[in-house]
């Protein structure tokens, strides 16, 4: 694990019950490890594949209402789970996430795809990788897995803005 979740708290400003990343396990570029502190050009960026992961606990507050007697994790959060994990690739321009502080703004969700139903007590395997970038503008493929099946995936458009 690269990040636990007080790490990754210090890093993005999501909050239970709208927090949905236990750790963040990787951030690889060609299937190799990234060393965190070592990128310094954004271009460096385009590439980086963040891994996270998350247990869809069955208490959590969503499954109460979507839908009672038959419990299934919105899409909507999908995405959001996904656009969390991508915030991850600014995290390799640093050596720790701690004292920095993400802003993030979803610009756009394009060709979403949802394939098998997330019910409680999945562990979700997130992947975002960086596909292009223009400024703090970044583009990102972002999947979802389960056990190596597919769950969901997207194209997603975000502006990352880093606080010191």
């Amino acid at each position: 694990m690269l990040y636990n979740k007080e790490q990754i708290m210090s890093f993005i400003p999501h909050r239970e019950p709208f927090l949905f990343l236990d750790s963040i396990d990787a951030i690889e570029k060609e299937c190799k490890p990234v060393v965190c502190g070592t990128i310094s050009d954004n271009k460096e960026i385009v590439g980086l594949n963040v891994k996270a992961t998350f247990l869809a606990r069955k208490e959590h507050p969503i499954f109460a209402g979507h839908f009672p007697g038959n419990p299934i994790l919105p899409g909507v959060v999908q995405i959001e789970m996904m656009a969390q994990a991508a915030c991850f690739v600014a995290a390799s321009k640093f050596s720790t996430p701690s004292g920095n502080n993400v802003e993030v703004a979803l610009l756009s969700v394009d060709a979403a795809r949802f394939r098998r139903p997330v019910v409680p007590d999945m562990i979700l395997n997130i992947e975002a990788v960086c596909t292009k970038i223009r400024g703090m503008i970044m583009s990102f493929d972002a999947k979802i897995s389960c056990d190596g099946n597919p769950i969901s995936e997207t194209k997603l458009l975000a502006s990352l803005k880093v606080n010191h």
